[in-house]
């Protein structure tokens, strides 16, 4: 029974120091550069895509930043939440965040965000796709899978955690080379403004979207997507390369 008891101390004291930890930066990464972007506390720096407040279906839950389907939508259907961190853009970067998706959820992150007035956060952005890939709508076309750079290159999908499990994504860009990887594994690499970024794009759904075709931006925001799900992110953290 003593022993029991000791290791069940021991564990509270475990659980408790790793979730002190979150949406916090150690010594090491300090010193590395590493720079918080979500304080777990509220939206300092965020606001919504083209606008100047935080939409109101953003709270604060379980030290994360969760989005909510809007009121008065339906699920899928986004509420104008697309948000993105206006303090900073960004051109050289490795980006890390946590996130968490309900059944069914779609989401995304974004770099490079270039605000276009009328147009939704998607339309000059590349986007690294958020989904529950078991039951989400979207879940039939390899490129829209998780991990994925969406409608372009697809990611491993056995390298994501299911819906209710945090995964962790890491997005490394560095003089337009691009490196994605989910939980620790590499699942895509590429090279933009390349004949081959190109070639992709003119293969993809973003061949008659003008912000693409025109060219990606060489720096720009960091954004998330409202798409009418129920989806968390917390521990986004980012150092300039």
């Amino acid at each position: 029974m003593k022993k029991f008891f000791v290791f069940a101390i021991a564990t509270i004291l475990m659980t408790g120091t790793t979730f002190s930890q979150v949406n916090t930066l150690s010594k090491k990464e300090k010193k590395e550069g590493w720079v918080l972007l979500f304080n777990g506390k509220d939206f300092s720096g965020w606001r919504q895509c083209n606008g100047t407040a935080m939409p109101a279906n953003w709270v604060i839950e379980d030290d994360a930043m969760k989005v909510l389907i809007g009121e008065g939508k339906q699920p899928g259907q986004g509420a104008g939440g697309d948000i993105l961190f206006a303090d900073k853009k960004y051109k050289n970067f490795e980006l890390t965040i946590d996130w968490k998706a309900s059944k069914m959820a779609n989401s995304g992150i974004f770099y490079y965000v270039r605000e276009v007035p009328g147009k939704p956060i998607y339309y000059a952005a590349p986007e690294i796709q958020v989904l529950d890939n078991v039951d989400a709508t979207d879940n039939k076309i390899a490129s829209h899978l998780a991990g994925s750079l969406y409608d372009l290159i697809a990611a491993d999908p056995k390298t994501v955690k299911p819906a209710g499990e945090w995964n962790t994504c890491v997005i490394k860009v560095k003089d337009g080379k691009a490196t994605i990887s989910m939980n620790g594994t590499k699942v895509v690499e590429y090279t933009h403004w390349t004949p081959e970024w190109d070639a992709m794009v003119q293969n993809s759904k973003f061949k008659s979207f003008p912000g693409w075709t025109e060219g990606i931006d060489k720096e720009g925001y960091i954004g998330l997507q409202d798409h009418g799900y129920p989806v968390w992110f917390r521990n986004i953290k980012i150092r300039e390369l």
